[in-house]
């Protein structure tokens, strides 16, 4: 698994008033991560049957880059913002990747 790389998922169940302040909140801590050298990716996602839960799907060139990320003052600034937003504490699970990144495609676009 030397060539893997860490991948955080974080569920997020927010208030129903919270929704769109959340996920402009999320927005622009993903947009700041992924300037971050160890951060490869930072995707958050909305769940269509209930748009109160979020999952934020980050990762990292290995654990350096995720313990690098809460040292950021935007990743500070997200987490004291959504604090209040929380229908209950969040929860996240870490995994390493199997695909190799060699195969994941990036939109330059972006």
């Amino acid at each position: 698994m030397s060539d893997s790389y860490l991948a955080v998922f974080v569920d997020a169940h927010v208030l129903p008033e919270s929704i769109e302040a959340f996920r402009a909140a999320s927005l622009a801590n993903a947009a700041a991560s992924l300037r971050e050298p160890g951060c490869v990716r930072f995707d958050v996602v909305q769940e269509a049957a209930d748009p109160t839960r979020f999952v934020l799907i980050e990762v990292y060139r290995g654990q350096e880059g995720a313990s690098a990320h809460k040292q950021t003052a935007h990743y500070q600034t997200w987490r004291d913002t959504v604090a209040p937003m929380m229908a209950e504490p969040r929860t996240s699970k870490s995994y390493a990747t199997v695909t190799p990144a060699a195969t994941w495609t990036f939109d330059e676009r972006v």
